[in-house]
């Protein structure tokens, strides 16, 4: 039998699943074999879904699963996605009905699957579907859409809005994931835009797909020129190739010329753009800002001046913003950790922490997850990995839950060690310079009380961030005359999402900016990614903070550190162009002992 969840079409033998491994046959017809089970059932904000041009700022309730019908190179949910057990103890089993009482609670406008895809779990997603639209909630999803025509039919009069990953308008990108033809997701989306379901599609922007993402621009304009267009800045963490990484400038100049196709294309991965906003198609003026609010997120601030909330159009020239559904006011934020993909994130935290302390199976990483889950832990992981004796003892937690406690000590005592220095050197210390730290662009301030601002104590430096009072993740959009009261002497950039230091103080001047760090020319990023926030390896960024801090006290060699640290836990001392953003895996080529055999 074929399976008709999927266009893949696997050809299922009774007792044998397909691709995704989340169908069976039994007495000749399709069953799911992990149905109604939950890895996050909690409220969103619609933006977090991402939808910006549907019902702004209301919340809904997100569910996921684990698994996908794709395994795209670099997923940004792979520990989601193709890590997590399906059949783990920690996923919560909810009925459709259970499911909606939860969303009806929380005074939820919808349901909405998302971060895994609902192709995956295909059938209890019909069933909750249903169950929402009786009880008079709307329906979401965000998915890859390569759904059959069997598949798919039903849910043109479920879905009223749908978030599409779209690989690519040509072959190459859907191939790459494991699909085959493109053209079946392109009528997927004619079929629901007929249906009169709201679509919004996003796709990565890296720098070998310019050509076939403006193939996909004009696909989509021939459909629907008012569609939505979520332009990913591709961050490439798991596989993927650093290389292709676009400058967050190159990617908003390519928005840009997408706009003169699709009006409404937006900047996603990029902290501080105001690429997120809305703008009028015909004169150019704001209509609805937003801010950056993790991978693949964004957050309501507000509308323009003279924009009406109940159906939104230009305040400057009346033109309708193409924008279904009435604005809320942006209140809801969701809890640690929770809500997309910062709960990812925190799940490759802990995978870091395992692989330092010699995990090199993905099951035992599997054990540490659901420690974490069965635990209720995530609320203390967001708490506890904000400050240094916090995150020891998190090693310490799940060396005695993985019974690596010697392995655990080893990792503190190596950390340790290469703090000391650092604490020694700023003792006594006559001056502590005032110390800025941004993510992606000069505006977009990190919340004071996050790890960064914690290493910048530590290293000898006194955080300006944790003077401002910032509701975000990780922090949020400020003003020019805020940063110019600050006055840092010296300016960081996150080495996650990062920027290049010419290209920030670019922005700075460009944006009129007069502070002692810009007229000095003192703005710095790690050279190793991700080295300043997750993994184990922040120490390096410690040590790299010390170094521009106290630049007459320390002058260490991070990238023989960043050597001996890789030599030290995992063996291999990697070239820094192997190492990429991901908090978890210690370079793109690192494969799990499993997945060589």
């Amino acid at each position: 039998m074929q399976c008709p969840v999927c266009a893949r079409g696997c050809v299922l033998a009774p007792g044998k699943s397909g691709a995704c491994g989340r169908y069976v046959l039994k007495d000749d017809a399709l069953v799911e074999r992990y149905p109604d089970r939950y890895l996050i059932a909690s409220p969103i904000s619609v933006e977090t879904i991402p939808l910006l041009h549907f019902h702004p700022g209301a919340p809904f309730f997100q569910i996921s699963t684990v698994g996908c019908n794709f395994d795209c190179p670099g997923c940004i949910a792979t520990v989601t996605a193709r890590e997590m057990r399906p059949d783990s103890p920690a996923l919560m089993r909810l009925t459709p009905e259970a499911v909606v009482d939860r969303a009806v609670a929380k005074d939820c406008r919808g349901i909405a699957f998302l971060m895994n895809d609902p192709l995956a779990s295909y059938y209890t997603f019909l069933r909750v579907a249903r169950v929402a639209k009786a009880r008079g909630l709307m329906v979401a999803c965000a998915t890859n859409a390569y759904f059959t025509e069997a598949s798919l039919a039903p849910l043109l009069t479920l879905l009223d809005a749908v978030n599409i990953g779209v690989k690519g308008a040509g072959p190459d990108g859907i191939r790459a994931c494991g699909g085959g033809d493109p053209q079946v997701v392109l009528g997927n989306i004619r079929a629901l835009v007929a249906a009169g379901v709201h679509v919004e599609v996003a796709c990565m922007d890296r720098l070998d797909n310019r050509d076939d993402t403006r193939l996909l621009a004009r696909t989509l304009a021939a459909i629907s020129p008012a569609m939505p267009l979520q332009l990913m800045r591709y961050v490439p963490i798991e596989t993927a190739d650093p290389a292709l990484e676009p400058a967050i400038a190159d990617t908003e100049a390519f928005a840009r010329e997408l706009r003169r196709t699709l009006p409404h294309t937006f900047v996603f991965n990029t902290p501080g753009t105001r690429g997120l906003d809305t703008l009028c198609p015909d004169c150019g003026a704001p209509v609805v800002a937003r801010d950056f609010y993790g991978p693949m997120g964004a957050r309501l601030l507000s509308l323009a001046p003279g924009v009406p909330d109940d159906a939104v159009r230009c305040g400057r020239c009346g033109r309708d913003a193409a924008i279904a559904g009435p604005v809320s006011p942006p209140a809801m934020r969701e809890g640690a950790f929770q809500g997309g993909y910062p709960f990812t994130r925190g799940l490759e935290i802990v995978e870091s922490m395992c692989l330092a302390m010699g995990v090199r199976e993905q099951a035992e990483v599997v054990r540490a997850f659901e420690h974490l889950l069965g635990e209720g832990m995530l609320t203390r992981l967001h708490h506890d990995i904000q400050h240094i004796d916090g995150y020891f003892g998190l090693i310490r937690h799940f060396g005695k839950a993985l019974g690596r406690e010697a392995q655990a000590a080893r990792l503190t005592d190596y950390l340790t060690a290469m703090i000391e220095p650092v604490r020694q050197g700023v003792t006594g210390v006559a001056h502590r310079p005032r110390a800025y730290y941004a993510m992606g662009k000069p505006l977009f301030a990190i919340m004071g009380s996050r790890f960064e601002n914690h290493l910048v104590g530590v290293a000898g430096g006194e955080s300006c961030n944790t003077t401002l009072d910032l509701k975000g993740r990780p922090g949020r959009s400020i003003t020019p005359e805020t940063l110019e009261k600050l006055d840092p002497e010296v300016m960081f950039i996150s080495s996650f999402l990062s920027n290049t230091p010419e290209a920030f103080l670019a922005d700075c001047r460009a944006l009129g900016i007069d502070v002692a760090a810009v007229r000095d020319g003192r703005v710095f990023t790690s050279p190793v990614p991700a080295s300043d926030f997750g993994a184990p390896k922040w120490v390096l960024g410690l040590r790299f903070l010390a170094n521009k801090l106290h630049p007459d006290r320390f002058a260490f060699d991070i990238e023989a550190d960043a050597a001996a640290y890789h030599q030290q836990f995992f063996g291999v001392a990697y070239p820094l162009a192997t190492v990429n953003r991901s908090f978890a895996k210690p370079s793109r080529l690192w494969r799990f002992d499993a997945a060589r055999a």
